[in-house]
């Protein structure tokens, strides 16, 4: 394809073959996708649908052989501009129009006219014979044009000017600006490229063997040595090390993993061996998800393109209809001579290239950089609706928050050690499948041991088990702790006294409800907790309370910094949370929100955008969980945290790799600025077209100048596009 028009051609071709129920061609990225009834077409007739039309195209990702065409070569590109700057020179200069010049002209511009002009001459004359006209209709048109009215005049002795240098050049220019533009398309797909180039090569298994990663599969454990890349998502199993995680989620600092921590694929193991279980495999990994993400993306279409499409689907006719004009105007008041530059030029300054790829070429360099940050653009419709956002409505749990409870405080009553309560109440907890009991057992485990003068001899660790575990439902837990080898489940007559529990107290975690006695200062310590909306599990024995834990889903370090840039912005932030009162309240003094939404149901998130969005404001919504998947439909702009449900994802317009909400941030600002570019594009290639055709048709722009000045047109257009790769965004 050589210009916009040429995909809105084939596309049309697409739409109006039986069987196909949607198609859509983009332009810079060179891909089609088409849904079609496999049982009225096959993937054939669809190729030879497109060749009919003058066009290669291959199935899936494969790519054609030998499809640069003849000019891309340095070689031939180099003899086709040496010998266009040489009639050009001879032409310009007086001193070398020796008696017979033309002849020498016309030898010299043959072959770059009629040779390297191929690559315009077949496509732009096939075009016409189905009754559409392309750019390289245009560009053939105007060549030969020139070049055939200079050999008239040459090899029939008449007088007149010749245009050999003209048409060779138009020829030459116009290569060397396709090579050029089509460089730096590459350049703006480039990133989506390396994503696809960052699956392993090879998988090394733990007996030394190598398979090929598509022989993967769940439950695979696999090597990865240092300086490999992870080849499927999985968890370690075995080491220790740090992984580069920077070109899935745009996180610049590696991430230590140890057993247990997951890892994805695609991502750079710096240091240190590890063994991965593979997990997710093929299409199901998340850089293959990610990948799939933006190719969809760009298969779409943003109305600001359908109407650019719509625009260069009649231009090109009306060019040829603006140029024969012209050309009668100037036979009219001039000589035909005269006439020939004039035509020639409103021919090809007019080309639409640079309309048909202001949108497609910002899109895919704004899709690219996205997702080397880790956020996917879901579809150009994205970039319409975060142009002007009122409000950012944020989950609170996941998104603003961990996602997970962690232990904030230990309050005790006197002469209680600190390490002793929370070490006793792990030691219960640990039989509890609980979120609560899990983040009490991780806390425990990264706090030192207490004295065993305290009484911290008394943990199972050290030799005591847990006997009598009750779970107390609603309540918490109970038991007691034995020394190792006591029968668990005898009673006080039945064991023996040299291995029993000397006291045998019945420890109690849970509620303040399970003890009769609670000392006054631990009540106090416990209102004020409970006002900051803390989760609160006291911890004693025989109904007396010795003291309490206090937990919270701990706020995210990016948080506060992500409120603070919207606000600054002059964006509210809104927190919707289906949390308790003072738990949700807390969290938004803690990250700098003014109006906090609590324990709202997933249908009173969305009346809350809904009445939002009554009142004339634009939405934007931020969550990660299965019940934050109606408020991101209902929002202008749904942002999902990619660590969270699939149903979120699908549900939204942006997708987050990664839990840093600053890099929600950086989404909805990367939108806003790839729309901005789209925008400044299409003002540009309007204006262009708009100025060069009148100054083309009155005879103030050489046709030489014209092809010029329409491939910098294009290169502009790809120039601009091109910036938003130096996107940094707040994690920078």
């Amino acid at each position: 394809m050589t210009c916009g028009a040429c995909a809105t051609r084939i596309e049309s071709e697409l739409h109006a073959t039986e069987g196909v129920s949607a198609a859509h061609v983009n332009f810079a990225a060179n891909r089609a996708s088409v849904a079609y009834d496999p049982d009225l077409l096959s993937e054939r007739d669809l190729l030879d649908r497109i060749a009919g039309l003058g066009y290669r195209a291959a199935p899936g990702e494969l790519h054609l052989e030998g499809d640069e065409p003849h000019w891309t070569s340095g070689k031939a590109l180099v003899a086709t501009l040496v010998l266009a700057a040489a009639s050009m020179v001879i032409s310009s200069i007086s001193a070398l129009r020796f008696t017979g010049w033309e002849w020498l002209v016309l030898g010299l511009t043959m072959p770059v006219v009629l040779t390297s002009g191929m690559v315009f001459h077949r496509p732009g004359w096939r075009a016409v014979r189905r009754g559409h006209a392309t750019m390289d209709t245009l560009v053939s048109l105007g060549s030969l044009v020139a070049w055939g009215w200079s050999a008239i005049i040459t090899i029939g002795g008449l007088d007149g000017h010749v245009y050999f240098d003209t048409a060779a050049v138009i020829v030459a220019v116009v290569l060397a600006g396709r090579h050029l533009e089509t460089r730096a398309r590459r350049r703006a797909g480039d990133a989506i490229g390396a994503l696809v180039g960052l699956s392993a090569g090879t998988v090394r298994l733990p007996d030394g063997s190598d398979i090929p990663p598509s022989q993967l599969v769940v439950g695979t454990r696999y090597l990865v040595r240092p300086g490999e890349r992870i080849a499927a998502d999985g968890v370690v199993t075995e080491g220790h090390s740090a992984v580069d995680t920077s070109i899935v989620t745009g996180e610049p600092v590696p991430t230590e993993v140890a057993p247990g921590d997951e890892v994805t694929g695609g991502t750079l193991n710096t240091h240190g061996s590890l063994v991965v279980e593979a997990r997710r495999v093929g299409a199901d990994g998340t850089l293959a998800q990610v990948v799939r993400l933006v190719s969809e993306a760009l298969s779409r279409k943003a109305p600001i393109q359908r109407l650019a499409d719509r625009i260069s689907a009649v231009f090109v006719p009306a060019v040829v209809l603006v140029a024969v004009a012209t050309l009668v105007a100037w036979l009219l008041l001039e000589s035909a001579g005269a006439a020939i530059s004039p035509a020639v030029a409103v021919l090809i300054v007019a080309c639409p290239c640079a309309l048909g790829l202001a949108t497609p070429a910002a899109f895919m360099a704004g899709s690219g950089r996205g997702a080397r940050m880790g956020v996917i653009i879901r579809g150009p419709d994205a970039l319409e609706a975060a142009r002007h956002l009122d409000v950012v409505a944020l989950d609170k749990t996941g998104t603003v928050t961990e996602g997970r409870l962690e232990v904030v405080a230990v309050e005790t009553a006197e002469g209680i050690d600190t390490a002793e309560l929370l070490a006793t109440a792990a030691a219960l907890e640990a039989r509890s499948e609980h979120p609560v009991a899990a983040a009490i057992v991780r806390a425990a485990a990264g706090r030192p041991r207490g004295d065993p003068g305290t009484g911290g001899g008394r943990l199972p660790e050290d030799g005591f088990d847990v006997a009598d575990f009750r779970n107390l439902p609603g309540f918490g837990v109970q038991g007691r702790l034995v020394r190792a080898g006591a029968r668990a489940n005898s009673t006080p007559a039945e064991r023996d006294p040299a291995t029993g529990d000397p006291d045998e107290d019945i420890l109690m975690v849970g509620r303040a409800q399970l003890f009769e006695q609670v000392p006054a200062t631990l009540e106090r310590a416990a209102a004020d907790h409970a006002a900051a909306g803390h989760t609160l599990v006291f911890v004693g024995s025989n109904g007396s309370a010795w003291g309490f834990l206090a937990l919270a889903d701990r706020v995210k370090p990016s948080s506060a910094a992500a409120v603070a840039d919207w606000k600054r912005a002059g964006i509210e932030v809104v927190l919707l949370s289906g949390d308790n009162r003072a738990a949700a309240e807390q969290v938004g003094r803690q990250v700098g929100i003014d109006r906090t939404l609590a324990e709202l149901t997933p249908a009173g998130k969305v009346a809350e955008i809904e009445r939002l969005q009554a009142t004339g404001q634009r939405v934007a919504m931020v969550g990660d969980g299965v019940n934050d998947a109606p408020a991101l439909a209902a929002a202008e702009v749904g942002v999902a945290i990619g660590t969270g449900a699939d149903v979120a994802a699908e549900a939204s317009d942006l997708t987050l790799v990664g839990d840093d909400l600053r890099l929600a941030v950086d989404a909805l600002t990367l939108a806003r600025r790839t729309l901005g570019t789209i925008r400044g594009n299409l003002f540009w290639a309007f204006v262009y077209n708009t100025a060069a055709i009148p100054l083309a048709a009155v005879g103030l722009l050489r046709p030489e100048i014209a092809a010029a000045a329409m491939g910098l047109s294009s290169l502009f257009v790809l120039g601009n596009s091109l910036r938003l790769n130096r996107f940094s965004g707040l994690r920078a």
